[in-house]
């Protein structure tokens, strides 16, 4: 069925607003005692989101059946707060809400190409593993080091270079991910937010596709509509060869490409996990210097 103004519902924005809502509770929500009874469904009502954000709850109904497409940021801003969204939820709502217009067929999205001195720096980082991902998590160029953390993506098919179909179709990133469930459905909410900014990359509909398929954990966490974005934070990891790290990852957006990213990965000085860094590349050089790819 159409809207009034002859476009189809936007699906995306009616589930990610009802997924937010859900998970709110009235206590949350600072209502009083007497908001707080019996309810059908978890969550906040429509008409308390509607109230908290000082809107018609009849608009905010539209909009939440994706009926609204010329909401305006005011209004954006006003249920981002009312629902207590974080950055990366703020921002999925607006990419949801105001989407580009895609192209009369979804065609893939252009290939990323590294810059050949990015691909010099990250030779350059020989104690750091450093990766840059792009589009839908693919990874684009990885050091000797990050490949020897990982899997040396480059060794694999064009289409399978890529940081979520290692986590959720290779086995061994199970055992290499100490706490995989985190790490793999933070992963699933990253693709999410890049979802909402590309909705009409076919390759990303493939990606969706395929590991739906293959994983009920990816479908599940997909459904929840999460969303993350990866700036900085700890990874926990047991390796086969040097047993147990924690390092820290930074993110740092390039800003030719705001979809391009480098990612570091440093382990605090003096730690068993620096010592275990330095023995993993002590073995990815001599792998290297015989003629292996690590």
């Amino acid at each position: 069925m159409s809207t009034s103004a002859g476009r189809e519902p936007n699906g995306e924005l009616r589930d990610f607003l009802r997924s937010r809502r859900s998970q709110i509770s009235p206590a949350e929500a600072g209502l009083g005692p007497g908001d707080t009874g019996r309810r059908r469904v978890p969550g906040l009502r429509r008409e308390e989101v509607a109230r908290m954000a000082g809107i018609s709850v009849d608009y905010y109904i539209r909009l939440e059946r994706g009926r609204n497409p010329n909401v305006s940021a005011s209004v954006l801003d006003a249920v981002a707060r009312a629902l207590r969204l974080d950055q990366a939820e703020r921002a999925h709502l607006f990419d949801l809400a105001r989407p580009k217009p895609g192209p009369a067929r979804h065609r893939p999205v252009p290939p990323q190409r590294v810059r050949p001195g990015l691909l010099r720096l990250l030779d350059s980082l020989t104690d750091t593993p450093a990766m840059i991902m792009g589009h839908r998590l693919d990874v684009l160029a990885a050091n000797p080091l990050a490949k020897a953390l990982y899997t040396d993506f480059d060794a694999l098919p064009h289409r399978d270079r890529n940081l979520a179909r290692f986590l959720f179709l290779d086995p061994a990133a199970r055992g290499l991910i100490a706490d995989w469930r985190t790490a793999a459905r933070g992963t699933v909410a990253v693709l999410r937010l890049y979802a909402g900014r590309h909705p009409h990359d076919s390759r990303l509909t493939e990606l969706v596709g395929e590991l739906s398929v293959h994983d009920e954990d990816f479908r599940r966490w997909w459904a929840d509509h999460d969303v993350f974005a990866y700036t900085h934070g700890t990874k926990r990891y047991r390796h086969p060869l040097v047993g147990e790290l924690a390092l820290e990852y930074e993110s740092l957006t390039l800003p030719d490409d705001p979809d391009q990213a480098l990612y570091l990965y440093t382990a605090e000085p003096g730690s068993p996990s620096a010592q275990a860094l330095r023995l993993l590349g002590s073995w990815s050089a001599t792998d290297l210097s015989a003629g292996r790819t690590p």
